[in-house]
């Protein structure tokens, strides 16, 4: 079979089983099979597969037909333009979840600073990761609930050179710990069990749940996560958590009523509000900042 039957082939089979872009993920999946770059297809067209490649071919097809998302089936996803292993327990990160990087980083504006980092549930330790990666003399810690979550962030910091900066524990939110930060950021569960048949396939079957679905129609986790942030951050710190679709006004209350003060929501590029940012009550920072709700 050459490559260009083998991009047809595979195309076919994700049609067929209702896979948003099939000819996209077919010249993944068939460069992945031959060792290859998918840019490497486009030159080489009449290129045969050899045996084995086919082989590896039909298996990666077979699992993406079951709508197993192409970033774990290749074992790694993309996120600020650096590379995270995945592993069953993690979330795959998502290219909105960078809005909440893109928000931290601006608000801290002063990149040369060394500032302490706390990413609650941080999963594949990508929010983390990231922001040492932009802050160079910064260091975090990342606490998951998930033991193999905790292992997995571990291998990225390797993998990203950051082991000396970045530190994981195995803990619920912000169970044993104690000090302050400048900087708490959390991607929590946030999908209430309503919305959870709703999502497609590859995050509602790959996905861990515990890591998705949160009670109180999708804002317990914010309810515990605000509740005992206050005395966690330093005068002048903040935090900043992911939000879902129409949960910006919702996690405010909340905020508010744990003494937070709201100054900023930040947009994603399809114009949802992606991510908030509050401050405690009275800190010089909030008062002068405050929040219409209208900022992007």
């Amino acid at each position: 079979m050459t490559v260009r039957e083998a991009l047809q082939h595979a195309s076919d089979r994700l049609r067929q089983a209702g896979v948003a872009n099939p000819r996209q993920d077919a010249r993944i999946l068939t460069a992945a099979a031959m060792g290859r770059r998918p840019g490497d297809l486009i030159a080489y067209p009449e290129a045969m597969l050899a045996e084995h490649h086919l082989t590896d071919l039909e298996h990666t097809l077979a699992r993406r037909v079951r709508r197993e998302p192409v970033s774990r089936i290749l074992g790694s996803r993309e996120f600020w333009s650096l590379p995270f292993e995945l592993s069953e327990e993690t979330l795959d990160p998502r290219p909105d979840s960078e809005t909440l990087v893109e928000a931290t980083l601006e608000t801290l504006r002063e990149r040369q600073r060394p500032y302490s980092l706390l990413d609650l549930g941080t999963g594949t330790g990508c929010l983390l990761l990231s922001l040492l990666k932009e802050l160079p003399e910064s260091w975090g810690l990342g606490v998951d609930v998930s033991l193999g979550a905790v292992a997995t962030a571990r291998r990225n910091a390797e993998r990203l050179g950051l082991r000396d900066r970045a530190t994981f524990l195995n803990a619920s939110w912000t169970d044993a710990l104690s000090g302050q930060w400048d900087v708490i950021v959390s991607n929590p569960p946030y999908v209430s069990e309503r919305e959870l048949a709703e999502l497609e396939p590859e995050v509602r079957l790959y996905d861990p749940l515990r890591a998705l679905v949160a009670d109180d129609n999708g804002l317990g986790a914010y309810r515990e996560i605000l509740s005992s942030v206050r005395p966690l951050l330093d005068e002048d710190g903040f935090v900043a958590l992911e939000i879902g679709a129409g949960q910006a006004q919702y996690v405010t209350e909340i905020s508010m009523s744990m003494g937070l003060d709201v100054t900023r929501i930040a947009r994603d590029l399809q114009g949802m509000d992606r991510c908030l940012i509050a401050r405690p009550k009275g800190s010089r920072v909030a008062e002068k900042k405050g929040w219409n709700g209208e900022e992007s």
